[in-house]
């Protein structure tokens, strides 16, 4: 008997096929054809969803980044949580990692032929993001905590530097590594006209996690 699901449903059904099969067989030995058997369904089917295997990527990208910002909103939300302490959780939460993103998507998010498709998942954080970090900032202003009369663009200046200096696919020693962390929380508090080190307690528990 044919079954009909509704279009959300189905498509979300094709991407969790996709990602399965993704990270058994890598995204190059996945076929279309391997996502239409573990499904069990009509290529038609799939093309009315996606028109490519790199579409489903894509929306996979799309689809994870939004998990996380709905992650991110929620921490910001709990208004019984200092601010800063918000700040560590949700930047915590919001790492590009084997937590949020499958292991075959990160790996094909930084082989270097697929550099747009690494750009496409940066910019697609960003636009969910900068909000929920510009909300932060602006709370920040009003309880005193910082003051800047560029709250957006604050919160968009940090998060792209902090995606692409610490970005995985760049290798430092670790002298020149805590040199840039340094810097950033230095210059991240003058930015935002905050004392010096006051960042340093919320910035800092981002990067230790990160090594681990």
């Amino acid at each position: 008997m044919r079954v009909v699901k509704e279009a959300e449903e189905r498509k979300n059904e094709i991407l969790d096929a996709a990602e399965r099969l993704f990270g058994e067989k890598g995204f190059d030995s996945t076929s279309t054809t391997d996502i239409l058997n573990e499904i069990g369904i009509a290529r038609g089917t799939l093309y009315y969803h996606f028109k490519s295997k790199e579409e489903i990527l894509d929306a996979m990208i799309e689809r994870t980044v939004k998990r996380l910002a709905e992650k991110a909103e929620k921490i910001i939300s709990e208004k019984d949580t200092p601010i800063l302490q918000r700040l560590t959780k949700m930047m915590l939460a919001l790492k590009v990692d084997d937590k949020n993103f499958s292991h075959e998507l990160l790996k094909q998010a930084h082989r270097p032929q697929n550099a747009l498709m690494h750009q496409k998942m940066q910019t697609c954080i960003l636009s969910e993001i900068n909000p929920l970090i510009t909300d932060l900032i602006q709370e920040s202003i009003v309880q005193g905590i910082c003051k800047t009369d560029y709250p957006e663009e604050v919160a968009e200046m940090t998060f792209l530097y902090a995606n692409i200096v610490f970005d995985d696919l760049m290798e430092y020693s670790a002298e020149e590594k805590q040199r840039k962390i340094a810097a950033f929380i230095y210059n991240l508090e003058r930015l935002l006209n905050m004392e010096q080190n006051s960042m340093k307690s919320a910035i800092m528990p981002i990067f230790q996690d990160r090594e681990r």
